[in-house]
């Protein structure tokens, strides 16, 4: 399913370019067009739900999870450390109601950065 006023279904389809990282069947993961690391990627499953906490059918958060592993192997961040953050909701600062998952990496973090919005 696709929502039309929705930014990141139409990255998805292809209808706004994004520098991509990585794309399989289910899921694209993208370079974030305004990164709070030297690392920052963005993965979205291709199909529109609105955050974490909706009813995600397990198969893609299956695959938006190991296409983590794989942004982490390409950005060169698995063996380094990268952080996972799924910001849900507005009070959680999510700008794109569209779930995804911030990867970040490639600089030390501390415990307090607020390293997504």
């Amino acid at each position: 399913m696709k929502k039309d006023d929705c930014i990141f279904c139409k990255i998805a389809a292809g209808e706004i370019p994004a520098a991509k990282v990585h794309e399989d069947e289910t899921v694209v993961a993208f370079e974030d067009a305004d990164p709070m690391m030297p690392v920052h990627v963005l993965v979205i499953p291709k199909d529109h739900y609105d955050n974490i906490a909706d009813d995600i059918p397990d198969a893609t958060m299956a695959s938006m999870l190991r296409a983590v592993g794989t942004v982490a192997d390409i950005k060169g961040v698995r063996d380094s450390g990268f952080r996972i953050i799924a910001n849900t909701g507005d009070d959680a600062c999510q700008s794109v109601h569209h779930v995804h998952l911030h990867v970040l990496g490639g600089a030390q973090m501390n415990d307090g950065d607020p390293c997504a919005r």
